[in-house]
């Protein structure tokens, strides 16, 4: 969608007012030049819009409120992100402003990499700024709606993610209720949620996220407009959030339509993503930053077990019951991977582990399989893949090298079909 286009349509119909908060990104940045042609823009004002979108503004409101941010910064040149690099220290998550999707945005983890990312992923300028942030490791991320009339706001779900922070939220699945988040860290939320509301000037809806680590909440990115989780709000609690905010955009309080206080249901739902891997098995299923779902499906039940369960079956994923299972973990999940090792042998399963998940489950009395990795020599991982000799592999990495090492054995499991 173009602006030629939305002037077009506006000269024929000649609206009372133009909604654009729901279409993703893309009528956020033809917001202004939409203001500018002289068509009224109605809800959130493009100028509010701006002051969430563009960082250095955005920045002057969060300090204003005095809210937590991972440590970031904005560059116009490679030199100044090398410069800026040094201050925040890696890793990094960097991306263009405005961008759709997560599109060119990546998790960097050194100089080179940083380099590579300028050199090949994105052109830069003062009109087109990257962004760095401060990439929270082993972090829990949150997404939050919310519908503001300028008088009150309402909260429509916190939804808490099931993978960490740095995968795309799109790509995430998440559980509303939240399933570990304390009360008190969820208080903590939804007061900054409303203030940033008031302090941006919001009118309708609004996207918050959020990264909770160690006990401290992190302001990720806020939102204007309504994020593709309201469908699954809407449905989660019986709130139809797209009706109440377009009203309210329309001149309707929230008073007025009778929805005042947030709605917390008393039974799970989970949202899970479809991924189209297995239409493309040359491709590395890692996830990132950088969104590659095309769909999503949604599991109801009385605990969150029950409810992800189901949210896995609708999505299309049949877990073997017993078998053989391969682990292989990056170094800041070898102790947990002991628990999660210790729960597959009670299922039933037979364990392979490559060198260092291995010592590490043989220090915790567990014994697996000691398998090569590629590289180490035949019989390699791959080759016992091809063999068909796992039902089950648990695979993390971290660091660019360790992901490029790594990535022959997600293709293998793709190739071969292995959860």
């Amino acid at each position: 969608v173009t602006l030629e286009d939305v002037l077009a349509i506006a000269r024929v119909e000649k609206p009372t007012g133009v909604i654009v908060q729901y279409g993703g990104q893309t009528p956020l940045k033809l917001a202004r030049a939409l203001e500018a042609a002289g068509v009224p823009i109605i809800g959130t004002s493009p100028d509010a819009i701006d002051r969430a979108e563009d960082r250095e503004r955005f920045q002057q409101a969060v300090d204003r409120l005095q809210l937590l941010q991972p440590e970031n910064a904005t560059v116009t040149t490679m030199e100044q992100a090398i410069e800026k690099s040094k201050e925040i220290g890696f890793p990094l998550v960097v991306r263009p402003s405005y961008v759709l999707g997560g599109r060119a945005m990546e998790i960097v983890y050194d100089e080179q990499d940083l380099r590579r990312y300028f050199n090949e992923a994105v052109s830069v300028s003062n009109e087109s700024p990257v962004l760095l942030d401060r990439f929270l490791d082993d972090a829990t991320e949150v997404d939050i709606d919310a519908i503001c009339d300028g008088e009150r706001v309402v909260i429509g779900g916190i939804m808490e993610h099931i993978e960490q922070a740095g995968v795309h939220s799109g790509d995430s699945a998440c559980s509303l209720p939240a399933y570990t988040l304390s009360q008190e860290i969820q208080d903590k939320m939804r007061e900054q949620v409303e203030k940033l509301a008031f302090e941006l000037g919001v009118r309708g809806l609004m996207n918050t996220q959020f990264a909770v680590k160690d006990n401290e909440v992190y302001l990720i990115e806020v939102n204007p407009r309504a994020a593709r989780t309201v469908p699954f709000v809407s449905k989660a609690t019986g709130a139809p959030l797209a009706k109440i905010a377009a009203r309210v955009m329309a001149g309707q309080t929230l008073e007025q339509q009778g929805f005042t206080k947030e709605i917390i249901p008393p039974y799970y739902s989970v949202k899970e993503v479809v991924l189209p891997f297995n239409k493309f098995p040359g491709v590395d299923p890692l996830l990132g930053p950088e969104m590659r779902s095309t769909g999503e499906v949604m599991g109801v039940g009385a605990t969150f077990a029950e409810a992800y369960a189901k949210a896995e079956l609708g999505c299309g994923s049949v877990y073997p019951e017993g078998g053989r299972a391969l682990l292989s973990v990056r170094e800041g999940d070898k102790e947990r991977v002991v628990d999660l090792a210790s729960k597959l042998v009670k299922l039933g399963y037979q364990l392979d582990a490559t060198h260092g998940t291995a010592v590490i489950l043989g220090e915790a009395g567990i014994n697996p399989r000691l398998v090569n990795k590629v590289h180490e020599g035949r019989p390699h991982i791959l080759d016992r893949i091809k063999n068909n000799e796992y039902t089950y592999i648990v695979n993390t990495a971290s660091g660019r090298q360790a992901i490029e090492d790594s990535k022959v054995l997600r293709r293998g499991a793709l190739a071969e079909k292995v959860n």
